[in-house]
């Protein structure tokens, strides 16, 4: 009994602080600094990612994404979209499941929108969800893996690196992406 109240309050817990995004903002001098320390890291890791990144229409940096839970699981983390190498929003990622999830753990995501349309329809979105729905090819070997053509030929292109911390399922499916505003 004392387990599942202890998985209820920390899910509810980890849900609320999703949830309260607006709080966590920071100013976007800190993330767009914090995003491009990440993106200099991602180029050093492949040489390949470079040249990737020069064929995107638009690059999204999550610098730090936390995950966190026991049972019931919570993510969040705050970034930067940039097109033509500078930063033109702002941006929260999230996502709630329940599971067989323990542990907490940090990482760093990159999504490569390398279509102008596939950018386009991100822009435009009201909340912009990855999932079944969405052509996106994620790099499972992390920033570091070599990628096949028919990864490339994806109009976006997901990477998750950087882990650190105990926790397994690192991944974009059922992440919902929202534009934040920072403080100045």
């Amino acid at each position: 009994m004392k387990l599942k109240a202890l998985t209820a309050v920390t899910g509810l817990t980890i849900l609320g602080l999703a949830a309260s995004s607006a709080c966590f903002a920071t100013t976007k001098a800190q993330l767009t600094a914090r995003s491009d320390r990440t993106l200099e890291h991602f180029y050093t890791m492949n040489p390949a990612n470079r040249h990737l990144a020069d064929k995107a229409a638009g690059i999204l940096i999550f610098s730090r994404v936390t995950k966190g839970g026991i049972g019931v699981a919570g993510e969040y983390g705050e970034g930067v979209l940039e097109v033509n190498g500078g930063a033109v929003n702002y941006y929260s990622v999230g996502s709630a499941s329940l599971g067989l999830t323990l542990g907490v753990g940090r990482h760093s995501e990159i999504i490569m929108f390398m279509t102008r349309d596939a950018l386009a329809q991100f822009q435009n979105s009201q909340g912009w969800s990855v999932g079944a729905d969405t052509a996106i090819a994620v790099v499972s070997t992390g920033a570091g893996g070599q990628y096949d053509s028919a990864t490339l030929d994806k109009p976006i292109i997901g990477f998750v690196f950087r882990q650190k911390g105990l926790i397994g399922d690192l991944s974009f499916e059922g992440s919902k992406i929202t534009q934040i505003k920072t403080s100045d």
